[in-house]
């Protein structure tokens, strides 16, 4: 039996099993089982072969996003209205046949805006070009989910489905949990609250289930069975996503779907809410842009750097040089991340947006000298 079938079989299983106190556990072992053949479907094969002509786009610019949709939803015509790139667009489906990327110059920012594939129910599972759509998506830092808005309530949960499929957590955080597999001692199981989807019952079993005998688990939130599978597993991506909306539709269901979370509506043509689409998308990435300066100067307000939100001044110096951080001493902070400005810092400070960093370091321990940045060196995370 091929991992297709067992799949499908234990799918099956879980289908017509009553969801009751009785079979919980059942259900946590058959969802274990069902986790680890979708990991072994997207696996690549071992004999090799090609990934598929522009799907091998090497990730550049601040951050990557992905657009994600069923076929014929407006993908290509976005990036072309957001983007100075062409990808052809047509009112038939699987215009688009390989990954075309673009870039979107934002804040100072430059965002890497990839347009895959129409994507198609049992994409997960292989069909049509999805295992090479879903393995770029898993590499972006927020989806673009885009839909028909006449067709939303049915193109939304398939989707959303497809992706969870292969270990794809929108809009999600990543669980409190510690676990770390050990060498020897069995297993360690501690939970800082009371669980009522979980026990150590299960974990024990789920753990033997992928041959880990030796562990240390510490659970700080009620989390689900799949949620603890998700952690054992150690290779879920918990990307950020927003669902876009297009044309043809009334007033009254325009403004229900304005309303959803993590929804905007939009249209390419007439060119409504484009702008406000760019400015989530900085917003969802978390970005910030920090500025530098040189002593006895103004800050250089037009060579700033992009980093991630909770970045700290060390970040700040590997963005500029990777060895800067070496030769480190101290840093000057001005902005909201100072409780006076400006503050003396070290590495670890945490920086916010639009803070001004002077920062000082040693070279051969004698001479003083400024950390200038070089407005063309942007940090890649």
């Amino acid at each position: 039996m091929g991992i297709l079938e067992k799949i499908t079989e234990i799918e099956k299983e879980i289908s017509r099993t009553q969801k009751n106190k009785a079979t919980e556990y059942h259900l946590g072992l058959l969802k274990a089982k069902l986790a680890k053949y979708r990991v072994q479907l997207l696996e690549p094969s071992k004999s090799g072969g090609a990934k598929g002509d522009g799907f091998d786009v090497m990730k550049s610019g601040d951050a990557r996003v992905a657009l994600i949709g069923f076929p014929s939803v407006g993908k290509s015509t976005l990036l072309n209205k957001l983007t100075k790139t062409h990808s052809e667009a047509g009112a038939y489906e699987f215009t688009t046949l390989t990954c075309i990327p673009g870039k979107i110059e934002y804040n100072g920012a430059n965002i890497q805006l990839l347009d895959l594939p129409g994507i198609i129910e049992g994409a997960a599972q292989g069909k049509g070009r999805g295992r090479q759509v879903i393995a770029v998506a898993r590499t972006a830092d927020l989806i673009l989910m885009m839909l028909d808005a006449t067709k939303s309530d049915q193109q939304r949960p398939l989707l959303e489905r497809e992706l969870e499929a292969v270990g794809i957590r929108l809009n999600t955080e990543k669980p409190n949990v510690y676990f770390k597999v050990k060498k020897g001692g069995g297993i360690s199981f501690n939970s800082t609250v009371k669980l009522t989807y979980l026990n150590e019952k299960m974990v024990y079993h789920i753990l033997h289930d992928y041959k880990i005998f030796n562990a240390e688990v510490l659970v700080r939130q009620d989390i689900t069975v799949d949620e603890f599978i998700d952690v054992v597993l150690g290779n879920r991506k918990y990307i950020k996503c927003c669902y876009n909306k297009i044309d043809s539709i009334v007033m009254e269901e325009l403004d229900r779907l304005a309303h959803e979370p993590n929804t905007i509506v939009i249209s390419c043509e007439l060119d409504l809410n484009l702008d406000y689409l760019v400015e989530q998308i900085w917003k969802h990435l978390n970005l910030l842009r920090v500025y530098t300066k040189k002593r006895g100067e103004f800050p250089d307000f037009d060579g700033g750097l992009i980093v991630r939100k909770n970045s700290t001044v060390e970040h700040v110096c590997h963005a500029i040089h990777r060895s800067l951080s070496e030769e480190f001493r101290y840093a000057l902070v001005w902005g909201v991340s100072t409780k006076h400005n400006p503050q003396r810092v070290g590495l670890s400070h945490v920086i916010e947006d639009e803070d001004v960093i002077q920062g000082i370091c040693l070279q051969n321990r004698k001479e003083e000298v400024n950390i200038i940045s070089d407005p063309t060196v942007l940090l890649l995370i």
